[in-house]
């Protein structure tokens, strides 16, 4: 079977949007709900964060909503678990994004066996290095036909993303800056000159832009370099609040992609 992730970016050229959440937050059970509920708005691609205790490559928002999801009993196994019968509901494209050790912990093997089983069709682990994944993991994750998605950053050198595009299956994930995850408000943040460089190498994955993307304006203005643009953090602030699920994912989602 053709990976969903392959599909889509063979489907759609641009402003691809994809939306991170950490599992298990608000509440446990939230899961299934925010996934079906960013589908129906139109959401093209959806990462699901596994919730770590030492979230290293996160911002503050994120770091929250590990804790609260951990508070709420949110596991690798409790995850599988919700996700049983997602594929039955949804069909777009969905990642498990998170931390090499709780994977180690679990399994390599039995972690990417159980995401073949729900549906999961690719991995974001952003410390997993190249060269390990290479010659420790990259068998496993194709047997399950499971996409590992590699992250480049604007010090990654020219020699470095040569081979991370040849390593990679997918997309390349362009972290906009070298922080950690949060929300910024206008392009200016940005590394316009590193957006630029690797538009100009015509690497043979497609790239997505992440970190920092948090409205209309960085959402279209990341779209312009790249395919697609992820945003996570400001999601996840849309998630507090005493409104239902529907009413603050259906007022998010369209206020990044509708027009004014």
């Amino acid at each position: 079977m053709k990976n969903r992730i392959n599909q889509l970016f063979q489907d759609k050229k641009e402003n691809i949007l994809s939306v991170y959440f950490t599992a298990g937050y608000p509440k446990l059970d939230d899961t299934v709900s925010i996934i079906e509920k960013l589908v129906a708005n139109g959401v093209d691609l959806i990462e699901i964060g596994m919730p770590f205790s030492d979230p290293v490559a996160d911002g503050p928002v994120i770091q929250h909503s590990s804790l609260i999801a951990l508070k709420n009993g949110m596991t690798i196994k409790t995850l599988f678990e919700q996700l049983k019968g997602i594929r039955e509901k949804v069909n777009i494209p969905l990642i498990l994004m998170g931390y090499l050790n709780p994977v180690i912990q679990f399994g390599v093997e039995k972690f990417c066996e159980k995401c073949s089983e729900v549906g999961i069709d690719g991995l974001i682990l952003p410390d997993l290095p190249l060269n390990e994944y290479q010659e420790n993991y990259r068998e496993v994750f194709a047997k399950y036909n499971l996409h590992n998605i590699l992250l480049i950053t604007p010090q990654t050198s020219e020699k470095r993303l040569v081979e991370i595009d040849e390593a990679s299956s997918g997309f390349i994930y362009m972290v906009s800056s070298s922080s950690t995850t949060g929300a910024k408000n206008s392009v200016a943040d940005f590394h316009i000159d590193y957006f630029e460089r690797i538009q100009n190498m015509k690497l043979k994955n497609p790239r997505v832009i992440g970190f920092g993307i948090s409205n209309q304006e960085t959402f279209y203005n990341a779209c312009k370099y790249a395919q697609g643009a992820i945003i996570g953090s400001a999601f996840v602030k849309a998630l507090e609040g005493e409104t239902t699920l529907d009413e603050k994912i259906s007022n998010f989602v369209n206020q990044v992609v509708k027009t004014v």
